[in-house]
């Protein structure tokens, strides 16, 4: 699963998912990509789901580019915890997703294959995406 391997920070504030991607929101690598509709947090567990499916579909042909990574530490309290006492450890990672995003690009495969290939990925993923081809 993906992970920074340091960080200058152990722990991070939430934020906020405001507006639309201006960065990573164009096809750049391959000729199809996955885009994101929606804003929200998408894990490396999920980011790994997605990876998964589509290689297997694709059967080892053609190249896939992952788009996001999961630089951003969400902590979680122990269970049965009093009010207080700080903020929790680190629990797992994830990658802060805004509506336009591109998550996966694929390329050396026919358009037919890469978009069944998407739409599995996009079953794993927990917003709404659409299948863009490069212009």
């Amino acid at each position: 699963m993906l992970s920074p391997k340091r960080t200058k920070f152990r722990k991070q504030q939430r934020g906020r998912m405001k507006g639309k991607a201006l960065r990573g929101n164009k096809v750049s690598f391959g000729d199809f990509a996955l885009q994101a509709l929606e804003p929200c947090w998408i894990t490396s567990r999920q980011i790994e789901a997605g990876r998964r499916a589509m290689t297997r579909y694709a059967r080892r042909g053609g190249k896939l580019w992952i788009r996001i990574f999961p630089d951003k530490p969400v902590t979680m309290r122990a269970a049965d915890t009093r009010m207080g006492s700080g903020k929790g450890s680190p629990e797992y990672w994830v990658a802060v997703v805004k509506p336009g995003k591109i998550l996966y690009e694929m390329k050396g495969v026919s358009e037919a294959v890469a978009r069944a290939a998407m739409r599995i990925a996009s079953y794993k993923m927990p917003i709404k995406t659409q299948f863009v081809v490069k212009p």
